[in-house]
């Protein structure tokens, strides 16, 4: 099957209009190659700064005097800057990198103003770079994962903007008219993420701050969105552009995908409200309808995912495991929505809402899932539009056996020992100094979690590091043998 025919494998039944010539996917490839690989690489950077982040942060469970002379290396800070830099710094920005190539692969056209999303890319960089800088001096917002200060995120909204505007003038100018189920997911991704962050950072918290209560409200609202549509509907385009161009075979089926984007549309934008919140009950009785009801999209994206996959003996050993990315985050994807609509029933909820339950589940569904699909497109892309190969196929396998089983042992006792500590701060007899006691078993668990995290970035890091050297190296010695060619010639 030819890379077009495979490449529009997700995309609708409907006949295509053309609009111009076919530009061939050698030329595509090379449009995008700089502003993904300055996206690659700087979310690498990022990537690495959160695992440092946020292994310094579960050291101090452990160990609470480490550092605790430096006020601006405490847990208050040291935290969510480390949330920040994985989520803002590498998940958005790699997942950027991912959607200008599907855009630009999909629509068989070049990257629409290149120039500007390396600007872009400057300003995204720069704006992340203060706002997580802010955090760590101490000058946060005070609202989860919104804490970088308002001079931060100013520059990297304008260049996320610009990012966005070079995507959506790609999709607007694809030479293939076909849609795919890809573009609903990543258009409404992008144009979802400036939405909520305004309305949430600058209207509603910032800007023009609502009372008490509802600030906390306006910041879950802002967090479920992020999760749910931005960061979930980007890893949902990646897993169905990606399935069915590795497996080579067309998405199964179009019409689920529709299903699964109008439910989550219509119930994932509320459906992480917290029982119990301090708003009317009937607010998180919807809410609580609301996380039930993304059940149904959440098997059907298993269904999807596993229907349409090529068995593992019939692929390379890379493209094996670049599949295998993209199906553990499926899998990771439905155990996180069905962990969120039980934990949204109260008689649940009243027992894990302020432990550890609730923060290994968010890690599960943002990096067991996005981050794990973003893996896969990364390691589908990055070989392409540089023009070469990863220098090491056993680190692809090392890194998702370590990735894998980091996210096992980070959630899975988080979420048992969340159960036994809700019950403990439940139980008015239990001190709560037992309560913490009996909480640092899992934390221990979940530290071999984090490191096991680390090495696979490393294994990440150092296999994308191996590909640009050797694309320089070739490009280089490529220049020297024309010049050459060109002087004896002359």
């Amino acid at each position: 099957m030819s890379q077009s025919q495979t490449s529009s494998a997700s995309a609708t039944p409907y006949p295509a209009t053309g609009c111009g010539a076919v530009i061939p996917s050698e030329e595509v490839d090379r449009s995008c190659r700089y502003p993904i690989l300055f996206l690659a690489l700087s979310s690498t950077g990022w990537l690495l700064l959160a695992t440092v982040l946020n292994f310094l942060a579960t050291l101090k469970f452990h160990k609470p005097d480490i550092l605790a002379d430096m006020g601006w290396l405490t847990y208050g800070r040291v935290h969510p800057a480390g949330m920040n830099c994985l989520i803002y710094g590498f998940a958005i920005q790699a997942g950027l990198a991912v959607v200008l190539w599907v855009f630009a692969d999909l629509g068989k056209t070049k990257l629409a103003y290149a120039p500007l999303t390396v600007v872009g890319w400057l300003l995204w960089n720069v704006g992340i770079t203060l706002g997580v800088a802010g955090i760590l001096y101490g000058d946060s917002t005070g609202y989860e994962w919104l804490e970088m200060p308002r001079y931060g995120v100013a520059f990297a909204l304008v260049g996320y903007i610009q990012i966005a505007l070079s995507a959506l003038a790609t999709f607007h100018l694809r030479r293939v008219r076909t849609l795919s189920i890809s573009h609903w997911f990543m258009v409404t991704a992008l144009f979802w993420f400036p939405w909520i962050y305004t309305t949430a950072a600058y209207l509603l918290l910032i800007g023009a701050p609502v009372r008490g209560v509802l600030q906390y409200n306006v910041d879950s609202w802002y967090f479920n969105n992020l999760t749910n549509i931005v960061l979930g509907f980007i890893g949902l385009g990646t897993a169905f552009y990606f399935v069915p161009t590795i497996s080579k075979r067309p998405l199964n089926n179009f019409y689920t995908g529709i299903f699964i984007f109008v439910a989550l549309i219509a119930f994932g934008t509320w459906s992480r409200i917290p029982a119990g919140t301090p708003l009317p009950a009937w607010f998180s009785a919807y809410g609580a309808l609301g996380a039930l009801t993304t059940i149904a999209p959440a098997l059907a994206v298993l269904y999807v995912v596993f229907s349409t996959r090529c068995r593992c003996s019939e692929l390379s050993v890379e493209h094996r495991y670049i599949q295998r990315f993209v199906v553990f985050g499926s899998l990771a994807y439905a155990a996180s929505t069905l962990i969120s609509a039980v934990n949204s029933t109260f008689w649940f909820s009243e027992v894990t809402h302020f432990t550890w339950f609730v923060p290994a589940n968010n890690l599960l569904f943002i990096y067991g899932f996005a981050v794990m699909s973003i893996f896969c497109g990364l390691y589908y892309v990055l070989p392409r539009v540089l023009g070469g190969n990863f220098p090491s196929t056993k680190l692809i396998v090392i890194h998702f056996f370590l990735a894998a089983a980091g996210i096992f042992f980070y959630a899975v006792p988080l979420l048992v020992g969340g159960i036994t500590q809700g019950h403990g701060l439940n139980n008015a007899s239990v001190p709560f100094i037992t309560v913490m006691t009996q909480t640092l078993m899992p934390l221990r668990a979940s530290t071999l979690g984090d490191m096991l995290m680390a090495a696979g970035h490393l294994a990440f890091a150092l296999n994308l590091f191996g590909l640009v050297f050797e694309t320089m190296s070739h490009t280089a010695t490529t220049t020297v043998e024309e010049l050459t060619r060109v002087e004896v010639a002359s």
